[in-house]
């Protein structure tokens, strides 16, 4: 059940302190209360609580402000529950009436926050808040690009900027080996068939548990793992989790099941097998859908290309910034995809929140498709990037150009950076899909709201400084 909480927040000098001490009003999280867009899903966040009777859910305010606080420090579960119960701004922001000494939750609640508050509702949340930064003041212009974008339902040429890049948000876990996979996935089976004797009274059969941890101490401990040594290793481990299967198989044909929490995990289990044997039969070492992480099967890897990490695993995004370099999601998947399909989906949206087109599109090579480029010629945009065809004897200004839009495109690069080093992004610790999903919206959300309060710092300090100017 959720309750509607009072929409008469208590201001700060209103906000109960011991021994009656003042707050400081220009403090950061003082200043970001104001700004972040707290009652705008009130009731979308409701929605997700079926009525009747039950527990009270905790408010908006407090679930969202308790995820943004956690993002922009790192902090684990557990350290964020002492910070707030420690810190009296902190617990203006998540919306707490007056300081108290004991936590406002606990640890294990946040994983609830992370699954209520989805992706779509960090995205929307974004989107509400990007269209409503310039309330108190306007923006100032971005460096290297356009000043701005064009109100909306105005017919006009097309105008500001639209820079793109792909990217792909690691999540934590191990680095995924033929050898260690198959032996995680053995010992597993060991342990659900000694349950599964246990509960029905069955007899135990033989496992052969430790010939299986000796060989593969042995593998792991070898300093040299030539081809020959690997394939050995392989078809031990094989032949030892496929003994496993025809056990349970032998069970489950008398009528026996499994825990239902187990089943999940013998289909990831049978599928790794399947695939980690076809793959030892055809001497490849690739397959469709490949699993890297039992525990988390829908994990695929991604393929980057760079020097310090070739192959990535963990979602991979499509992210955007505007002429104000404010991040969105364009689009987010486990599985890899060409990330130039996405190009004509992110212009449409652009164009339902401008009313136009952008002038250009800066993207790197893999968006300027033969379609993308079709797409952009008939819609009046300019993709960044070298012409077709055989270059022209005088093209000095075609490489000026194509300089500039080099330059302004970093600026995504800075976006993504910024949210990767600062925000989480750089490496999602979560352990659900739905909750990886949440960790990465909740990176560009933060991202965006730290950079408008940083925006509206530099133009209240303006102000003050032609004040004094003036006056002097």
């Amino acid at each position: 059940m959720y309750k509607t909480p009072d929409k008469s927040q208590p201001s700060l000098l209103d906000f109960d302190q011991p021994l009656g001490l003042r707050m400081n009003p220009d403090n950061r999280w003082v200043q970001l209360a104001d700004r972040a867009p707290w009652g705008i899903f009130e009731e979308k966040y409701a929605a997700l609580f079926p009525s009747g009777t039950g527990n009270v859910a905790k408010p908006l305010r407090l679930a969202l402000g308790s995820l943004i606080i956690q993002n922009r420090f790192q902090y684990s579960d557990r350290e964020l529950v002492e910070q707030l119960s420690e810190n009296p701004y902190l617990q203006y922001f998540i919306g707490l009436p007056g300081y108290q000494p004991q936590a406002p939750f606990d640890a294990s609640t946040l994983v609830w926050f992370r699954k209520r508050i989805t992706m779509d509702i960090l995205n929307e949340a974004n989107e509400y808040m990007l269209e409503h930064k310039d309330d108190d003041g306007p923006a100032p212009p971005a460096s290297g690009g356009p000043s701005g974008d064009a109100p909306q339902g105005e017919e006009a040429a097309n105008s500001g900027t639209l820079i793109i890049d792909a990217t792909c948000a690691p999540v934590n876990i191990r680095y995924p080996q033929d050898i260690s996979l198959l032996n995680e996935a053995r010992e597993k089976l060991e342990y659900i068939i000694y349950r599964m004797c246990k509960s029905y009274g069955l007899t135990l059969p033989r496992r052969y548990r430790r010939n299986a941890r000796k060989d593969y101490l042995a593998f792991v401990k070898s300093r040299k793992h030539t081809e020959e040594k690997v394939r050995e290793a392989v078809k031990k481990q094989l032949s030892y989790a496929r003994r496993d299967i025809r056990y349970l198989e032998g069970f489950f044909s008398q009528g026996y099941a499994p825990d239902k929490k187990d089943i999940p995990l013998l289909v990831t289990i049978f599928r790794l097998c399947q695939q980690q044997e076809y793959m030892y039969k055809n001497h490849v070492h690739s397959v469709t859908d490949r699993v890297v992480s039992i525990r988390q099967p829908w994990i695929r890897p991604i393929v980057r290309g760079k020097a310090s990490a070739p192959v990535e695993f963990g979602p991979k995004l499509d992210v955007s910034i505007d002429s104000g370099g404010y991040g969105r999601i364009e689009k987010v998947s486990f599985d890899a995809y060409n990330e130039s399909g996405s190009l004509a989906a992110a212009l449409e949206r652009y164009r339902e929140r401008t009313g136009r087109y952008p002038e250009r599109v800066l993207a790197d090579k893999i968006y300027r498709t033969k379609e993308n480029r079709a797409y952009c010629r008939k819609n009046g945009i300019r993709l960044s990037g070298p012409r077709l065809g055989r270059p022209s004897k005088d093209n000095r200004a075609d490489k000026k150009q194509e300089y500039q839009d080099n330059t302004d495109r970093i600026e995504v690069e800075r976006f993504i950076s910024r949210s990767k080093r600062c925000f989480g992004m750089g490496l999602i610790v979560t352990k659900l899909e739905t909750t990886q999903l949440t960790s990465v919206a909740l990176s560009v959300f933060v991202s965006n709201l730290f950079r408008i309060q940083r925006r509206i710092f530099a133009v209240i300090f303006s102000i003050h400084y032609k004040f004094i100017v003036c006056v002097a």
